[in-house]
């Protein structure tokens, strides 16, 4: 029996130091320390919206120096160019419109360095909506038979104004009908 013991005793220090022998995980090691931020690429700003303008002819003299001299305020105030008018609901050039804006664009080659707005006005009938929408097509009505007449697509802008500034405030068929029209307005010369 006392063999057995030895034998018992020496698994028992094999098992001993089985368990006791198993390598512990090595310590972490520190990090190196962040890098220096200051000596990093500067950081670049976003970038910022250019507004390019319009390339302006230069102006060749006038026929007559009495336009030359005056304001873009005199001008339009007493304006060379001619209102459109247009039928309830409709953004159609009738013959006297097609006149007006031809007498207009032979204006508009005289002074070949003016910029003009074209404002679509509508009568106070129909929601605010719908005569947004009419007025932006009778200003491109007006426009497009204008580039058609020859007078270059960037010297004529649009915009509509609905009912927003009529031009008779009466709430007659007459007022009404001085309302539904193309306003042409000198902006740049």
């Amino acid at each position: 029996m006392m063999t057995r013991r030895p034998i018992a005793l020496v698994a028992l220090l094999m098992l001993f130091a089985a368990g006791c022998g198993k390598k512990q995980p090595p310590l972490a090691t520190p990090a190196p320390p962040p890098a220096d931020r200051t000596a990093a690429a500067p950081v670049t700003p976003p970038p910022t919206r250019v507004e390019t303008p319009l390339p302006v002819p230069a102006q060749p003299p006038l026929a007559d120096d009495t336009v030359a001299s005056r304001t873009l305020d005199d001008l339009n105030r007493d304006s060379p160019l001619r209102p459109v008018f247009f039928q309830v609901d409709s953004a159609e050039l009738d013959d006297a419109g097609r006149a007006a804006v031809g007498a207009n664009a032979e204006i508009l080659k005289k002074n070949a360095t003016w910029i003009v707005t074209i404002e679509g006005h509508c009568d106070e009938r129909g929601s605010a909506e719908y005569n947004l929408a009419l007025g932006d097509r009778r200003a491109v009505a007006a426009r497009t038979f204008l580039v058609s007449l020859g007078i270059a697509p960037n010297r004529v802008r649009t915009v509509s104004y609905g009912k927003e500034f009529p031009f008779d405030p009466g709430h007659t068929e007459e007022a009404w009908s001085k309302n539904r029209r193309g306003h042409f307005v000198i902006t740049s010369r």
